[in-house]
């Protein structure tokens, strides 16, 4: 087999009425030229108001045969690593594939193509516009548009491993492990074609190579009618896959007479326990880890290997052992990563927000590609079949049997693994739509868009008590910052860091209690682009990542969860760095480090020393300019010794006055006080009343409900979809007005003018 990569001199098109137009057109002088990978969208996809270019654009080259090795009788293949959302691909002017899936691998064959000519027109048009099949068509992320993955071309001799199936790479390899015994039996499966037709009778070579690359096992078998082969061989004392302590990997290669194809695989066993958690290798293993979103500031999702790499850097810097890779199939090479790096994944597909009656194959689809294209990552734990769906759709039986039907799809491709779904934090527990996957996990946003922090506790708790046959993980949970904005005492919706911080803090102390949550997974391990948002100071940003989009800068939540989690190498780090203009008499420096013991310096002074866990605060007087250093002392729990203590300073200033350059909303501030000069009659309505009471007045509804319309506009479409969501609306209408014009980081002025209104119109009596 050979691979040719053919990611140079593609003229793009963004407009053509056809294929045979995009083709003229890219003849013409002013047709662009690019390389791949490729997004239309890697500009007004990121910079807010909703208005990026949705529709269909053009890709044109011509393949010429002398860049192509062939094979005497052989096939050759396009193949295309990912076209987002819809594609068709031409040759010749001939359509010779129509593809609904933006994340996956797929190819067509153009054997026949090039047996006529030497030169073929390569056509391929892109559709990101609004569907009514092809998901994802509404969510909280930029739908960008293009040839975003690498298309290559592969030649493949006369008799060849199949390509055909769902975009597979065309062997299967299952490994079973024995916890009590030790061994590993693997049962490797491969489908073999003479041509277009199944290869009877073909002898396929096995082997075996251990992580040094010494072969440990080699076994011949023939393929039957079908074209398949069939073996399983037993791996005696078999080394595990024991995640981020040791990813072993093994090697099977399957050989043909002309072709070769090599697959890594790990040893081990995954189950999910209601009451122990997430069990690897038969062993509680807590999954503690991220989401990540697959764009970069300024790239788009066409992004590179090194972006890849570096995302990977991240993650293991944070110390996370688990992936949630929302919300779709992501690049081929980055599982690979997380199978050589030892994290487990949950992945999934974009069946998500809201539930499209037309759509029912095209999950299916994605369900199919997914599996057959990722089946022998070691990493991969469960397969997700949707996320928030019920955000904007309402649990019916049609949807309920999509997700059966994807449910049972899955488990009759894998049986070796655990489904699992991603339920918005409306949907009541006693759903019978937590009753389809084996397992379930929640987003909760208690304390950043509804509630206070220590709902999540409650939520959880009465979960567990009330449905003990169920595991139950937290697979989103998050709060926005802007690193500019800062605060001494910083609150909600403020998109300060420290809110971010102490929300994380929260929440992280909340995971600790409860290592029954088979997984957590904050939401997100990067900022990346939503196009409908307008908040925080950015525009067409979700700021719920650790690290900005650009990934220049870590929050200082990112290193609460290295403290938490990494236990590699010591360090102490400083929060507050970007606070330097302090305005009170007093500070809070909080100190975040995996070392047993915190000592404080100020101006070269120590003034103070903790032992602790993970957070260390202390109170400073503040004072002029001062230095201000932290270092960490004593061995890691569990990991290697510090040697050297470990050091961390910034400069701080006292300054009169706030310094406006860190304020979200000026007028943000303590709600309390708002109102200690203003009488409220309580005969009529005020901002202390409940929503949901307010709305039974006509005249007060009407009111509340032009201001709350305005506010979940600034948080794009999603937002703007579930305002309507029944269950949404319940627990909206149990909080105050003042709780949620705080929260939604509504300004002094407005708050006080809204009052007035309602204190005009008074309350009916019965």
């Amino acid at each position: 087999m050979s691979s040719v990569d053919i990611c140079e001199n593609w003229k793009f098109i963004k407009f053509a009425s056809s294929a045979q137009d995009a083709a003229i057109r890219a003849v013409m002088p002013e047709a662009e030229t690019v390389s791949l990978p490729h997004t239309w969208n890697a500009v007004d996809g990121q910079d807010g108001g909703n208005d990026y270019y949705r529709g269909k654009c053009w890709y044109v080259r011509a393949l010429q045969a002398e860049e192509i090795p062939l094979y005497e009788n052989g096939r050759v293949y396009l193949e295309f690593e990912g076209a987002a959302y819809t594609a068709e691909v031409y040759v010749n002017g001939a359509c010779k594939c129509h593809h609904e899936n933006g994340f996956s691998t797929f190819r067509i064959d153009i054997t026949e193509e090039l047996l006529k000519t030497e030169t073929l027109e390569i056509v391929v048009s892109c559709e990101n516009g609004d569907s009514d099949r092809v998901y994802p068509q509404q969510a909280d992320f930029t739908f960008y548009g293009g040839l975003y993955r690498a298309v290559r071309v592969l030649s493949l001799p006369l008799v060849h491993f199949d390509r055909d199936y769902f975009g597979s790479c065309g062997l299967k390899v299952t490994p079973l492990l024995d916890l009590d015994l030790g061994y590993a039996d693997v049962t490797l499966e491969t489908w073999v074609k003479q041509g277009t037709s199944a290869a009877f009778g073909q002898k396929v070579r096995f082997q075996i190579m251990d992580g040094e690359g010494q072969a440990i096992l080699k076994e011949e078998v023939r393929t039957d009618e079908s074209g398949h082969a069939i073996c399983t061989v037993r791996i005696e004392n078999a080394r595990r896959w024991e995640g981020i302590k040791d990813p072993y990997l093994y090697t099977v290669v399957a050989a043909l007479a002309d072709e070769t194809l090599s697959e890594k695989f790990g040893c081990r066993t995954f189950d999910i326990d209601p009451q122990k958690g997430f069990l690897l290798n038969g062993h509680p293993y807590p999954l503690r880890g991220v989401s990540m979103h697959q764009d970069v500031k300024g790239m788009g999702n066409a992004i590179t290997k090194a972006v890849l790499d570096q995302n990977m850097a991240f993650v293991r810097e944070i110390g996370a052992n688990t992936l949630r890779l929302a919300h779709y199939q992501h690049a081929q090479y980055f599982y690979d990563l997380c199978d050589r790096e030892g994290i487990v994944v949950w992945a999934e597909i974009p069946f998500i927000t809201m539930f499209m009656p037309k759509g029912r194959e095209c999950t299916l689809q994605m369900m199919r590609e997914l599996i057959a294209q990722n089946y022998n990552h070691a990493s991969i734990a469960v397969w997700g079949l949707s996320n928030e769906i019920t955000v904007a759709s309402a649990v019916n039986e049609e949807l309920l049997d999509n997700h059966r039907a994807l449910n049972n799809l899955a488990h009759a491709m894998d049986p070796t693994r655990k489904t699992t779904m991603a339920n918005v934090f409306m949907l009541e527990t006693d759903s019978p739509l937590l009753e389809v996957p084996d397992v379930n996990s929640y987003n909760l946003y208690f304390g950043w868009y509804v509630g206070e922090l220590e709902e999540a506790d409650h939520f959880f708790d009465a979960f567990h008590q009330d449905h003990p046959q169920m595991a139950i993980g937290y697979s989103e949970y998050g709060a926005d910052a802007n690193p500019a904005y800062q605060a001494e005492d910083p609150v909600r919706s403020d998109y300060t860091e420290g809110y971010q911080a102490l929300y994380h803090e929260h929440n992280l102390a909340m995971i600790q209690a409860r290592p029954w949550l088979w997984a957590t997974h904050v939401w997100n391990l990067f900022d990346f682009a939503a196009d409908g948002r307008d908040e925080g100071g950015r525009h067409g940003e979700n700021q719920k990542g650790l690290v900005t989009f650009d990934r220049s800068y870590r929050k200082d939540a990112f290193y609460l969860y290295k403290a938490a989690w990494n236990k590699r190498e010591p360090f102490v780090h400083l929060c507050g760095k970007k606070y330097e203009n302090r305005e009170s008499d007093e500070t809070k420096i909080t100190v975040y480090s995996n070392q047993p013991r915190v000592a404080l310096y100020v101006n070269g002074n120590k003034v103070a020393e903790q032992r602790g866990n993970t957070v260390f605060h202390f109170v400073i007087p503040n004072v002029g300019s001062q230095w201000i250093a932290a270092r960490g002392f004593g061995d890691i729990e569990g990991g290697a010794a510090c040697g050297q203590p470990t050091v961390d300073g910034m400069r701080i200033h006292k300054v009169d006055g706030k310094d406006a350059d860190y304020i979200f909303n000026s007028s943000l501030g303590s709600v309390d006080n708002w109102f200690d000069a203003e009488e409220i009659d309580p005969d009529f309505w005020s901002v202390w009343d409940k929503l949901g009471e307010i709305r039974e007045d006509p005249q007060a509804g009407a009111v509340v409900n032009t201001m709350m319309e305005q506010a979940s506009a600034s948080r794009g479409d999603v937002a703007d979809s579930v305002k309507d969501n029944p269950a949404l609306q319940k627990m909206l209408g149990r909080m105050t007005m003042v709780s949620l014009l705080k929260q939604g980081g509504v300004g002094e002025e407005a708050v006080k003018q809204l009052n007035r209104v309602l204190q005009g119109i008074p309350k009916k009596k019965s």
